[in-house]
């Protein structure tokens, strides 16, 4: 028997994670120690340095990466990572691991890392990341990392992984079957940051840098839009309150627009197997999306006591008063919970249909700031007090609503391509995760002949 805890199919071998990287001629060790790389060796544009906050669900997690020179990861070669090379977390979500890809080649393993290199022709990288996603090997290695109050990880424990190893064949066959679903997540995740990257900079120059009403006041065509689009922007300013703003434009409250409403506040109910969905912070992605990969469930009693003041549902934004102070989201289709606490529910009033532009308004730069403005600064947690949300501001056209219409019908498609893509990358997780523990005891055979075409 095993660490799968099967009887392994035939030729199949049981063994450790550093017996396999000495026979393939690899190797595991730390990261760099603070003492050989400093907070002032950290520079804005140079090598990415790989920091446990990077390590996403076997992504690199680009977003805020720190970067050194390049004397500097000269300096420190040795930890410098290949393709193929798996990257842990050397302290606290020890279990997180990520495999190096091919545009990661000569990135730096950072200080509070650990890096595994496989060799070669022993056992196939790809196969390998996933295998060490294994609930059964993720549940050892918490349980043998060092320390009561933050695990930790070293390279004797990693040595000590136990390893199933297929013949390699079977390695190769796996690792095309999972890592097909893992290429379309990743795809859908690029696809969704284009996307979101196209509605944010469209609102930001139509309602932040005004460049179509710039481009009127100076005689040209806004760039990038049609002529009947166009006309409906004015072609100077005035001033507000000390603000430049489109002739015809408004500064008003986030409260003229929509409905502010409070979560309940009450004790928070139990958690539950299945039952009602109950949002979390958690559940709050940075890209105004609904992740509810990890979904909290409530009783159908405690359910309706909680949606007593609203019941979220599509379209409506949420932001955290505590935490995550001004995290934001938006419903989608096909969703309805109640609020978690420290949660705040913005629905729009029903002559204003504009959803899309709520989002981006709450996500946008300005908006930022206004709510940075607004928060309380704590001693021990910083808040915004549900009393300033209503408060917040925007710049509206409200001499002409056909521009916030236009609006909609560029960027609404974009965000809903979004989200779709998202619920389907969640499926195709959740059909990878199923698939695993099939896969990797044997339960289910692959055909080592199978063409990635046909996947």
């Amino acid at each position: 028997m095993n660490i799968l805890n099967v009887q392994l199919p035939e030729r199949w071998e049981s063994t450790t994670l550093g017996v396999v990287c000495k026979r393939g001629g690899g190797l595991i060790q730390t990261g760099p120690f603070g003492s050989q790389l400093h907070a002032s060796d950290y520079i804005p544009f140079g090598v990415p340095s790989i920091m446990p906050v990077n390590i996403g669900d076997n992504q690199i997690v680009t977003q805020g990466i720190a970067r050194i020179s390049e004397i500097d990861a000269e300096r420190l070669s040795r930890y410098r990572v290949r393709q193929g090379d798996i990257v842990y977390s050397r302290r606290g979500d020890v279990e997180r691991c990520s495999l190096i890809r091919e545009e990661q080649n000569g990135w730096l393993c950072g200080t509070g890392c650990l890096m595994i290199r496989l060799g070669e022709g022993v056992i196939d990288p790809r196969f390998a990341s996933f295998y060490l996603k294994y609930p059964a090997v993720k549940e050892w290695i918490l349980r043998h990392a060092l320390g009561a109050t933050m695990p930790n990880l070293n390279t004797s424990i990693m040595q000590a992984v136990p390893v199933v190893l297929p013949p390699l064949p079977t390695q190769h066959a796996i690792a095309r079957i999972l890592g097909s679903l893992d290429d379309k997540i990743e795809l859908n995740r690029q696809m969704n940051e284009t996307l979101e990257a196209m509605a944010r900079a469209i609102f930001q120059s139509w309602f932040v840098d005004f460049d179509p009403v710039r481009a009127k006041a100076e005689g040209r065509q806004p760039a990038g839009m049609d002529a009947e689009t166009a006309a409906l922007f004015p072609d100077g300013f005035e001033e507000i309150d000390g603000r430049e703003v489109p002739k015809g434009w408004d500064i008003i409250e986030l409260g003229e627009i929509a409905d502010i409403i409070d979560c309940l506040h009450a004790k928070k109910p139990e958690r539950q197997e299945s039952g009602m969905p109950y949002l979390q912070l958690c559940n709050i992605r940075d890209d105004g999306l609904v992740d509810m990969s990890d979904t909290f469930f409530i009783t159908p009693q405690d359910y309706q006591m909680w949606i007593s003041r609203i019941e979220a549902q599509k379209g409506d934004c949420l932001i955290t008063n505590a935490g995550r102070v001004g995290a934001v989201c938006q419903i989608p289709d096909g969703i309805k919970a109640a609020l978690g606490r420290n949660m705040t529910a913005i629905r729009l009033k029903q002559q204003y249909p504009y959803p899309t532009f709520l989002i981006e308004a709450l996500l946008s730069s300005a908006m930022r700031q206004d709510i940075e403005m607004k928060i309380d600064r704590g001693t021990v947690l910083d808040s915004l007090n549900v009393r300033n949300i209503p408060k917040l501001n925007l710049i509206f056209p409200s001499g002409n609503r056909e521009i916030l219409e236009k609006f909609e019908d560029r960027c609404r498609p974009l965000r809903e391509k979004m989200e779709r893509n998202f619920e389907e990358s969640r499926t195709l997780a959740l059909i990878r995760d199923a698939l695993l523990p099939k896969l990797m005891n044997g339960e289910i055979r692959v055909d080592i002949n199978l063409n990635p075409a046909s996947l």
